[in-house]
């Protein structure tokens, strides 16, 4: 199992580049599955999760072919097999977003639950209910969705759907499932996720009658079919926050191209408030950080607030930062996992239910880690940055499914960071 070994202390200086969002990438590779028409994505990020959905379509028969330039070719005409098997599901939960396009284009669709994912835990209980809405007959039984027409129908039907939450990937296959559905359907409580109106813009490309996305109510007049498009997915904004506080943590002057500044703003008011000099250019980002700067509290909520992706990196930010901060987070429950880590490394964090009070320290100490989540390893391997002697991040697969080469970028910005075997 893969580590990395991180000597902290240096300073981050010069030039990244910011890959294309994991969480754009996943549904729109499953909006391919909504025409037999070839669909070329651009920027499709080499992260494990990407290459987790390009076998799960490849196991519905679907052709799919990747380039070295980051470009996926996809072909659906040959998709012959509309099922989510467990065994391709269970590391990724996003596998979910195969239900809407198969149901819309074949009127029947075999879905796994995702592991460990019980109805209700996750809003895959909301994906049911929308979907239902537009008129699919959906079992659970055996660990599997199975959905289904009506007898005598051929399409979808357009309806209104309001979500009991927000979910951002139910309204992803939502607005799939809509696009190829008879008549209109308007999504109240939608989420605004850029990666939501990434995927709008793809599947208008293919032809879809979509207006309001990046709102939350979002209107859908259905077609009868799609076509086949070019499309580059946009830069992950969770990648460009990471890397701004990694900067910001070990002081330095970075320019991160492609980062979209007006993604993150409550993450880059943040930054400024904690004294990091951030300019916004033209398809890219500054940061200029030295010495310890004040920490910030701050609440996750959903889009465009404060994201609950970035709660982990920015913490680790505030634990060697100056002053006191107190961390909420409203969105998922266990997600204060990397506390217990962050604090083998010196880090002086106290938990209260959903808040964390983080008192900055002077210094941390270089520990061996383990990471517990995608963001979590995220936190860590910033907290290594800073963290005085060596660091050990065990268990970074985690990390792999979510951050494209992220030592090989650290080690150009400077960081004494490499993998073990």
């Amino acid at each position: 199992m893969d580590k990395l070994l991180i000597r902290g202390g240096r300073a981050l200086h010069g030039e990244v580049q910011i890959s294309g969002a994991k969480n754009a990438a996943l549904p729109e590779l499953c909006a391919a599955l909504l025409t037999a028409q070839p669909v070329t994505l651009a920027n499709v990020p080499r992260l494990q999760d990407v290459a987790t959905m390009l076998k799960l379509i490849r196991n519905m028969g679907v052709r799919a072919e990747r380039s070295e330039d980051g470009r996926v070719r996809l072909d659906a005409s040959t998709l012959s097999h509309p099922e989510a098997p467990y065994e391709l599901v269970k590391t990724m939960r996003a596998s979910v977003l195969a239900l809407g396009p198969l149901l819309a284009r074949f009127g029947h669709a075999k879905v796994s639950l995702p592991g460990g994912c019980a109805i209700g835990s996750r809003p895959v209980d909301q994906h049911i209910k929308g979907l239902s809405a537009m008129g699919a007959e959906i079992v659970v039984e055996h660990g599997y969705m199975i959905a289904s027409l009506p007898q005598g129908w051929t399409r979808l039907k357009g309806a209104r759907i309001a979500t009991d939450m927000v979910t951002v990937t139910g309204t992803e296959n939502f607005l799939m499932a809509a696009a190829l559905a008879e008549g209109e359907t308007i999504l109240e409580n939608a989420a605004q996720e850029p990666e939501i109106a990434d995927l709008a813009e793809m599947l208008i490309k293919m032809g879809a009658r979509i207006e309001g996305h990046g709102s939350s109510r979002i209107r859908i007049q259905g077609v009868e079919q799609l076509q086949g498009c070019e499309h580059q997915v946009v830069a992950d904004r969770i990648e460009t926050g990471t890397f701004l506080c990694a900067v910001a943590a070990t002081g330095g002057n970075v320019l991160l191209q492609h980062g979209r500044a007006e993604h993150l703003e409550a993450v880059l008011e943040k930054l400024r408030d904690a004294g990091a000099s951030v300019t916004e250019l033209a398809g890219a980002i500054r940061i200029e950080s030295q010495g310890r700067l004040q920490a910030q509290s701050f609440r996750t909520t959903e889009y465009p607030g404060f994201p609950t992706d970035m709660q982990a990196q920015f913490m680790a930010l505030n634990c060697i930062s100056l002053g006191t901060a107190k961390v909420t987070e409203t969105i998922f429950e266990n997600r204060f996992m990397h506390v217990n880590e962050l604090v083998r490394l010196g880090a002086n964090i106290q938990i209260d239910g959903k808040v964390a009070l983080v008192e900055g320290v002077a210094k941390l100490s270089g520990a061996t880690v383990m990471a517990t989540d995608l963001r979590a390893s995220a936190s860590l391997v910033i907290a290594g940055l800073v963290a005085e002697g060596d660091t050990v991040v065990d268990r970074i697969y985690h990390l792999d499914r979510g951050y494209d080469q992220m030592e090989a970028k650290l080690r150009g910005l400077g960081a004494d960071i490499e993998r073990i075997h």
